[in-house]
């Protein structure tokens, strides 16, 4: 089993980062750490770059959170996948068997996330795996 991340360097993502490599560590098992690539709501050749562009910004983003996890001494692998965030992490929970999805929240409502789909909001929803939602410390 695995503990599944969802990060994209962002407060809440670097949040959700500490405190899933500290469950990888304690429970003994291997991070993934996912980036989805889709952006959202473009089509043709436009779509392609904004693509190309997220998963360029992604290996980055990913490459970081690598390094710290290897830093903590816990096993760690990426996937980027080309799918929007929610799929992203749903399909590779499920590919890894995980044991929990840690997302990170960005301070915004409740009322906000439901309107506007937040990813911790719908992954809430959605999923059939526990999701632990970490709030940006002050």
């Amino acid at each position: 089993m695995t503990i599944v991340l969802g990060y994209d360097e962002s407060p809440g993502a670097r949040a959700a980062l500490a405190t899933a490599i500290d469950v990888a560590s304690r429970f003994g098992e291997q991070l993934v750490i996912v980036y989805g690539t889709e952006p959202p709501g473009t089509l043709g050749e436009e779509r392609r770059t904004h693509e190309a562009a997220l998963q360029q910004l992604g290996g980055e983003a990913v490459s970081h959170a690598l390094e710290a996890a290897a830093a903590a001494g816990v096993d760690a692998v990426s996937e980027l996948v080309s799918a929007r965030p929610v799929d992203a992490l749903l399909e590779q929970a499920d590919a890894h068997d995980a044991r929990l999805i840690v997302v990170g929240t960005w301070g915004e409502s409740p009322m906000r996330g439901a309107i506007l789909g937040s990813t911790p909001h719908k992954l809430l929803h959605l999923s059939r795996r526990p999701v632990l939602c970490v709030p940006v410390r002050a």
